[in-house]
């Protein structure tokens, strides 16, 4: 007998469509240059609010949004891509899913992160870059710029192409239940909690990290 489920909870919600807002926002605001680097800086004070977030919310979030959900052993994987990976894998990140999460995660991190030590020597600085000297500037201006774009443009290509390959080939729609946080399953399954509780805790843990950032961003100026 088949049962709805809440595997995504709300504040995994948010996060990731906020991530990804900010994500094509980064694009788009970089592309255009100029004056629009204002915005860029601050979408990119956005991303690393939220990667803070997402890095506590990994620990005490609802079940399926805890890292310890899927950190998967290299047998789990090697099964997984053998087709014969267990039921449980396909409820919250699969071992596929959470290899993509990870570098999403990582890659971002890194983007953010070469991004504060930037300068390109026009009009827009990152706020670290007189705490470093000129050739660390220069090595991080050229992976922000250079490497580190093109690598997150090919993980989001991938992840997108693996949402549209899992709904055309196995018809498993992976967005739905990023919107309503629901699956539907035919084998028990633990359920994420997701309680008034649980988003006020997360609406805390946001604030105190945007608050942390804007406090660093604001120091460094």
């Amino acid at each position: 007998m088949k049962a709805v489920v809440r595997v995504w909870d709300a504040p995994t919600r948010v996060f990731h469509w906020a991530l990804a807002i900010c994500v094509v926002c980064l694009v788009v605001t970089a592309q255009i240059g100029g004056s629009a680097m204002m915005w860029h800086f601050r979408f990119g004070y956005a991303v690393l609010s939220l990667l803070c977030f997402r890095l506590v919310w990994g620990f005490v979030g609802g079940h399926w949004s805890r890292f310890g959900s899927f950190l998967y052993r290299p047998r789990q994987v090697w099964r997984y891509v053998q087709g014969r990976g267990e039921a449980m894998d396909s409820v919250g990140h699969n071992p596929m899913g959470a290899f993509s999460v990870f570098a999403l995660l990582g890659f971002l991190s890194l983007q953010v992160g070469s991004g504060l030590f930037s300068d390109d020597e026009i009009a827009a600085a990152g706020p670290l870059v007189k705490f470093v000297s000129a050739n660390w500037v220069g090595n991080a201006t050229f992976y922000h710029k250079e490497v580190g774009k093109l690598i997150l443009l090919v993980l989001v290509a991938l992840h997108l192409v693996a949402i549209a390959a899992y709904l055309l080939k196995k018809g498993e729609n992976l967005v739905r239940p990023m919107l309503t946080g629901d699956k539907l399953l035919d084998f028990p399954a633990p359920v994420s909690s997701d309680k008034t509780v649980d988003r006020v805790k997360a609406a805390a843990i946001i604030l105190s990290c945007s608050a942390l950032v804007y406090a660093a961003v604001t120091w460094a100026g």
